[in-house]
């Protein structure tokens, strides 16, 4: 089976429009076979987006890493946030321009590995990070994603609770000088760190 981290050119296309209601405004993108959370909008993304909290966005640049069909990146565009959205899958970088372009909304979309294109320093790093692309590479965006901050930058992520999000929080209170669980719902952690 592919994986969403991957690029299968072999995988047929099934390109679908999802619509969403995130905090009273009305969003949508389109997706695919091949990409993160194909049929909805995941629960994880949504609860990050609902939970997330900011300042002035019109003066904040924030990246997207491992955007998968973009759902995080329209969001903070919608916002008014400078935005980057970087996937390692071109299907889902395809996808993301898409949704963009036909809502109007702006980001720079690129493909990347990691942070191995990245060179911008952001006030705010979201992902809902790939958990079954394995711990190196989970550990390598999220640790990473220190120096990729500005600082008192802010890394916000969901991860499950049965995939390691307790084990995840203490490694990275390691890394970074505070972190918090900001929520916990339907076995779920938002965990912000600066």
């Amino acid at each position: 089976m592919a994986h969403y981290f991957t690029n299968d050119e072999n995988l047929k296309s099934n390109i679908r429009k999802i619509n969403t209601i995130i905090n009273d405004t009305s969003y949508y993108f389109y997706t695919d076979n091949g990409v993160f959370s194909k049929d909805e909008l995941d629960f994880g993304t949504k609860l990050l987006l609902t939970t997330f909290e900011y300042t002035f966005p019109q003066e904040k640049r924030l990246l997207d890493i491992g955007c998968g069909c973009g759902p995080i990146g329209i969001y903070a565009a919608k916002k008014g946030f400078a935005v980057d959205m970087s996937d390692i899958n071109e299907r889902a970088i395809n996808l993301s321009k898409r949704s963009l372009s036909e809502q109007g909304l702006k980001a720079n979309v690129f493909k990347s590995d990691a942070y191995e294109n990245i060179s911008n320093k952001y006030d705010y790093i979201l992902s809902n990070p790939p958990i079954r692309v394995g711990n190196e590479k989970l550990y390598e965006i999220i640790m990473g994603a220190k120096d990729y901050l500005k600082d008192d930058g802010q890394l916000w992520i969901v991860v499950r609770k049965k995939q390691g999000a307790e084990s995840l929080t203490r490694h990275m209170k390691e890394k970074y000088k505070k972190v918090d669980v900001i929520a916990k719902k339907k076995g779920f952690y938002i965990i912000k760190s600066i």
